[in-house]
């Protein structure tokens, strides 16, 4: 895995070493081309893999709340047949009760907490692929500018030489 990570570290140093150059070719846009769809891939992947933890976490969420639920009632069968009998350990069968009710009132904002957090994540990841949209735009936008610098500085070269040569 270190080697993965490594390899596109390096494709971005010579992508940045390249674009450093007053010359592009449509080799190096390929190659960015490549490296940003790698990039997008290995981001998807993540996000796929992000949201299929997020399923797992919230199955097993709700699988507790399920056994809490069905221990809940199970208790409150249980108390009612010890109040019929009258016996002596309906007063730890209450305490526990109550503690079951605790977990259920502290589970309850902990499950809206998730949901706040899954929305926020999403809004983070709509923020952060539209600001890598720009960047993607400005530096199309740059290789442009600088083509367009490069062919106006090799005209005028050329008039200037052409001026030289006129002057023998």
């Amino acid at each position: 895995m270190m080697q993965t990570e490594q390899q596109p570290q390096h494709q971005n140093q010579l992508t940045v070493q390249n674009s450093g150059s007053l010359s592009f070719s449509s080799h190096l846009s390929k190659e960015d081309e490549e490296i940003s769809k790698s990039a997008l891939s290995t981001f998807r992947a993540k996000e796929e893999e992000i949201e299929r933890k997020k399923m797992e976490v919230r199955e097993k969420v709700q699988l507790q709340l399920g056994r809490v639920e069905e221990e809940t009632k199970r208790l409150a069968t249980i108390r009612e047949e010890l109040e019929a009998l009258a016996d002596p350990m309906r007063k730890e069968v209450a305490v526990v009760r109550k503690k079951i009710d605790a977990v259920n009132k502290e589970l309850k904002p902990l499950g809206h907490t998730c949901q706040k957090k899954e929305r926020e994540y999403k809004e983070a990841l709509e923020a952060f692929n539209e600001k890598n949209k720009e960047k993607v735009q400005l530096i199309t936008k740059l290789m442009e500018l600088v083509s367009e610098s490069e062919r106006l500085r090799m005209k005028k070269l050329e008039e200037l030489s052409k001026n030289i040569d006129s002057l023998h």
